[in-house]
């Protein structure tokens, strides 16, 4: 089965309204193939006018939310629902980013209840794995990883699994400038798709993309991309540039 290739870019913090809308425009004016899925995740006050942006382009453009709440609505302050955020155009939702689990200490329970509420408003979960670099340097990385699956991904059904996007994100290359060789990145999305092999089958593996979110960029995209089990990536830094955004989603 055709895995969707997917380019994710995570504004996180950044950008005023007037600047993710000039941001927005430049990238949809700009050439790129309309076989891969784009997705913008601005910081949510500006998912609606992102998503009234991309309404009449039919190339593959899409706007998500960077979090959702485990509930549907009720006394939480500052928080936002998955019902919300689909309300105002989003459809895709980052569930255990990294920056998510270490700031805010977000553990599986809640991971749990974020994607479930993702799947019951017709959103799709982003669901972040990765090793800090103290794992990665104890040789712990597969453990970890398999770990973060297990407490779960692997919690849901073959109907609903299907429906995840999965995005490794090395922790110790968010930032810092440092990015898993396409070698260790291949070898990582490979443990990743043969554990869900192993706990769904084939054609749900198969089926299922994987992205790398750790500082991919212009400049090294087109290896990573080439290499197998690479779908894609969730781009930080470079996503709030829209000429490095447009040239990662030209790396397939």
């Amino acid at each position: 089965m055709s895995r969707k290739k997917i380019v994710a870019g995570n504004w996180k913090m950044n950008k005023t309204l007037q600047e993710a809308e000039a941001l927005v425009k430049e990238v949809l004016s700009s050439e790129t193939p309309g076989d891969v899925v784009k997705i913008f995740f601005p910081p949510f006050p500006y998912i609606n006018s992102v998503s009234n942006l991309i309404y009449d382009y039919q190339n593959g453009f899409h706007c998500g939310a960077q979090n959702c709440h485990y509930n549907d609505s009720g006394a939480f302050t500052g928080e936002v629902s998955a019902k919300a955020a689909a309300s105002v155009g989003a459809r895709y939702v980052l569930i255990g980013h990294s920056e998510r689990r270490i700031m805010h200490k977000e553990g599986p329970e809640f991971l749990k209840l974020k994607i479930s509420r993702c799947l019951e408003n017709n959103l799709v979960p982003v669901y972040c794995i990765g090793e800090m670099l103290p794992g990665r340097e104890a040789n712990k990385h597969f453990g970890i990883v398999e770990r973060q699956l297990e407490e779960v991904m692997f919690n849901f059904s073959v109907d609903d699994v299907r429906k995840i996007v999965v995005a490794y994100e090395p922790v110790w290359a968010i930032g810092t400038g440092k990015t898993a060789s396409p070698e260790e990145a291949g070898e990582m999305h490979s443990f990743i798709r043969n554990r869900i092999a192993h706990h769904y089958n084939e054609e749900i593996a198969n089926a299922i993309s994987i992205l790398y979110g750790g500082s991919c960029n212009a400049q090294n995209a087109k290896a990573l991309f080439a290499t197998k089990d690479i779908d894609g990536g969730l781009i930080g830094g470079a996503s709030l540039q829209a000429s490095d955004f447009v040239s990662i989603i030209n790396s397939f």
